[in-house]
Parts: structure tokens; C-alpha cells; sequence
């Protein structure tokens, strides 16, 4: 699969001239304002306020029923809020039609005219538009070279892959030029090479035409890589936006610590002086401490557990996984509670199952929530790979 060209090597596509008469059609600001949004008794999104940046790349990410998609819709104009705005560049665009709306849209299912070939897909929009044949010929041209399809232009939809058929729809997308580029989930039906390689083509396309793009997605790797803020969304709200790092390392919630990455729940005791006492040491707890005393759980990622053999410890070696440079090791701590450590693979060689081991959080501040009912270890079911 080729390469998407650079912007240092591939100049700028001629294309048309927006709809939005004299503004760039580069850089937009997007703002969600209050946005509701409910179907029937189920409510998709509940006083939704978010901004996309000028130029940013901003992934909507969440789990099923978040109203991210809604959102999305929204912004397109495919959904009509019952309250709220949508601001682009503070134009106020919540009741203009979505083919009015200066945004191109990339779909998971790629959407594209069966009966027509690439360049024509490509170049449809164009048509609608009135331009000439001639003009929106090179314009297709330039934009299957731009995402790395240079001879695609005769092949007609199924003559192609689906990753080919996706970067397809990407550039018709952008053939008119859009403020704002909008994409639902278009990765998903792809498979897992094909999908890595074309999301970091995504991203280097969009940020190589300073394009404000919001991407809807429910993978957290894929909006952990691309993205330059992540808004999680939860019940129709606003968990938290953040770039990828600090969203990772300083959740604001407990369900945005849980819900991105893999997160361990061990229990503690706050000791009444804003730290917390957890698998034998006493840790400062990130954020504001709750007051009082008494039993809470610790939310700890892998990477900040140690384990090492010790035949006085207090967990047992339930597996291991290795995974290249570091090996995952499931734990059972005393009392049946399961503890995941990401260890460097040199240093788990000893951890095998059944060996016994002490485990220790890494000294750094970790978040604290009400303490849950104990769940068993379970050994990972073969062939399953964990979160």
C-alpha cells in the first residue's frame, strides 16, 4: 500500500473555491453549546459543551450509546438538537441545511456511487457544484495522487480495496474544499494492518492541510494515536478532553481512568491526611482527597505495579503474557483480588504461574473511588487478547 505523499512533496490541489466566499477554508473553530439531543425517553446527548480547535484533529470517543455519533451528526446536520448551538468561526449554523454546511463527511461504510469510477466519485461533488468537466477531471486527479492512488482513477468500487475504496471517499470528501472534515468511525471495517497504516496516513493527510477535523470513534488506540485532544463522552456528557498523554495520566473521572487503557482496582484505606494505604504502602492521592477514613478502591495502571518473586509474598502468579519488551503478569493477591503489572520482560523471566510474588505500587499520587465488590481472578481465556 503506498504511502500518502507529504506535504513537502506534493504541492497544494487547485481546488475550487469554498462556499464560504473569502474565508480559508482551512482552520475552522468548531463549538458545541448546550447541545440536547434526545430520542423517545433515551437521551444522546444532555447540555453538550465542546470546542474543536482551528486545525486540530479533536476524536469523540466513547462507548456505545455516549452520543457521539449524535454529536457528529449534529455538527453535519443530518440530526437537528432539540436545544443547543453549533458555532463555526462563530457563525451560528444549528438550523442550516447540511448541503450548506462546508463540511465533508467520511462514513464508515465508505459510501461510494457503485456505478461510477474513483475519479468520478471523487469529482461528483464538483459536478453538483457545476464545474467544469475539465477542471474537476484534474481536481479528482490531484486528489487520488494527494491519498496515494494516483492510478486508481478507471477502477470502479469493487475493483478495489476497502482501504483503497476508504481513501476514495476521503477524497471526495475533500474535493469541495470543506471548513470542517467529519469522521464516523471510517476505520472499523477494515482490518487490523490496513487500518494502522491508514489512520497514520489520516492524520499526516489532515495535518499537512491544517483541516479542523472531529473523528468519531469508539477504538482507544486509534484516538490515543491521531488525535490531538480526545473528548470522552459518557450518558451524552462531557467526561473530559484532553490530549492523549494527560488523559492517560491524570484521568479527571473515574470512568474516563477505567474506560481508556486498562486500569486496576485495588483496594485501600484513606488515611484521613490526603494519601491512601494500598498493597503495603502509602501513596498520595491525585486530586482533591476525599475527607475522613476508611475503605476505598486505588485505580492503578499496569505499568505502575511492580512485582517480583518472593516466596513470602502475598500474591500468587495466576499468568503471563509475554508481549515483546514488557510481559504482562496477571496477579492473585491475597483475598482474591486480581492485579495486572506491565514489567519490563527481563525482569518477569521469574514470574511464572503458580510462583509466588510481592507486589508494589509505583510511589506516584493515584486516584480513589468508592470501594466495589471484589470480582475473581479469572486466568484470560485462550486465543483473547486484554485490553
Amino acid at each position: 500500500m503506498s504511502a500518502l505523499p507529504t506535504a513537502a512533496r506534493r504541492p497544494e490541489p487547485s481546488w475550487p473555491a469554498s462556499p464560504a466566499e473569502g474565508r480559508d477554508a482551512t482552520g475552522a473553530r468548531v463549538e458545541f453549546r448546550s447541545l440536547r439531543r434526545a430520542f423517545g425517553p433515551t437521551v444522546a446527548l444532555d447540555g453538550l459543551d465542546l470546542t474543536a480547535e482551528p486545525g486540530e484533529l479533536l476524536a469523540l470517543l466513547g462507548p456505545s450509546g455516549c452520543g457521539k455519533t449524535t454529536a457528529l451528526r449534529v455538527l453535519a446536520g443530518f440530526e437537528q438538537p432539540d436545544s443547543g448551538e453549533v458555532l463555526v468561526d462563530g457563525e451560528d449554523i444549528t438550523r442550516i441545511p447540511a448541503n450548506r454546511r462546508d463540511a465533508g463527511m467520511v462514513f464508515q461504510s465508505y459510501s461510494l456511487f457503485p456505478h461510477l469510477n474513483a475519479r468520478d466519485n471523487v469529482a461528483f461533488g464538483l459536478r453538483v457544484r457545476k464545474v467544469s468537466t475539465a477542471e474537476r477531471h484534474a481536481i479528482a486527479a490531484d486528489l487520488l495522487d494527494l491519498v496515494g492512488l494516483p492510478d486508481h482513477g478507471g477502477r470502479f468500487p469493487h475493483q478495489m480495496s476497502g482501504g483503497q475504496q476508504q481513501r476514495v471517499a476521503l477524497a471526495r470528501a475533500l474535493a469541495l474544499r470543506p471548513r470542517v472534515l467529519l469522521l464516523d468511525e471510517p476505520l472499523s471495517a477494515l482490518d487490523a494492518k490496513v487500518r494502522l497504516t491508514l489512520r497514520e496516513e489520516i492524520r499526516r493527510l489532515q495535518l499537512s492541510l491544517g483541516i479542523t477535523t472531529v473523528f468519531v470513534t469508539h477504538d482507544q488506540e486509534e484516538a490515543l494515536s491521531m488525535a490531538d485532544r480526545v473528548a470522552v463522552l459518557n450518558a451524552g456528557r462531557l467526561e473530559q478532553c484532553a490530549p492523549p498523554a494527560e488523559l492517560y495520566e491524570r484521568p479527571a473521572t473515574a470512568f474516563v481512568a477505567e474506560f481508556v487503557g486498562t486500569m486496576n482496582r485495588l483496594p485501600g484505606r484513606l488515611t484521613g491526611t490526603g494519601s491512601v494505604e494500598v498493597a503495603g504502602s502509602t501513596l498520595p492521592v491525585d486530586g482533591e482527597a476525599p475527607t475522613g477514613s476508611g475503605p476505598v478502591d486505588v485505580l492503578i495502571r499496569p505499568e505502575g505495579v511492580r512485582a517480583e518473586a518472593d516466596p513470602d509474598g502475598t500474591a500468587t502468579v495466576v499468568s503471563a503474557s509475554f508481549l515483546g519488551s514488557v510481559t504482562r503478569v496477571l496477579l492473585d493477591l491475597r483475598g482474591g483480588v486480581a492485579v495486572k503489572a506491565d514489567l519490563p520482560s527481563r525482569d518477569a523471566a521469574d514470574l511464572l504461574p503458580g510462583v509466588r510474588a510481592r507486589v508494589t505500587p509505583v510511589p506516584r499520587p493515584v486516584l480513589v473511588v468508592p470501594a466495589a465488590p471484589v470480582a475473581p481472578v479469572r486466568e484470560p481465556s485462550a486465543g483473547k487478547a486484554e485490553a
